[in-house]
């Protein structure tokens, strides 16, 4: 677990990206507007826990990079305040992603799989298209 020391000893790592929940996608053009958002440089597009967010690689502008300590600590937006040790970064271990997306080919791919070889998805569909005939 992390301790409160240790930000004395991090480079900041919280402080160098975002991460803003999305909506589930529960169409094709849902996830293809994922995959648009997977065109960008810096984002990606994990799930954690069921929910779906979008992160970006951005340093905050008030992270200072001669010591990596906060320019406005006294004055930090709450999701700053709110942020804790025991969720830190530099805590050794992977993040436990249910589903991690870095660039447009892997939600393609992911699109191909879920909506293109999905033999039960695809009965469903032929048996929807088959009652409005």
């Amino acid at each position: 677990m992390a301790k409160k020391g240790q930000c004395g000893r991090c480079a900041g790592l919280c402080c160098r990206y975002f991460a803003l929940p999305i909506e589930t996608p529960e169409t094709r053009a849902d996830y293809e507007d994922i995959r648009w958002y997977l065109c960008h440089e810096n984002v990606s597009v994990f799930v954690e826990d069921g929910d779906w967010y979008l992160s970006v690689k951005n340093v905050c502008r008030h992270l200072s990079q001669e010591d990596y300590r906060c320019g406005i600590y006294q004055r930090r937006p709450k999701i700053c305040r709110k942020y804790k040790h025991a969720d830190c970064d530099s805590v050794p271990g992977e993040y436990d992603y249910e589903l991690h997306f870095t660039c447009d080919k892997d939600m393609d791919e992911y699109i191909r799989v879920k909506f293109d070889n999905n033999v039960t998805e695809k009965r469903a569909i032929r048996n929807i298209k088959r009652r409005r005939a």
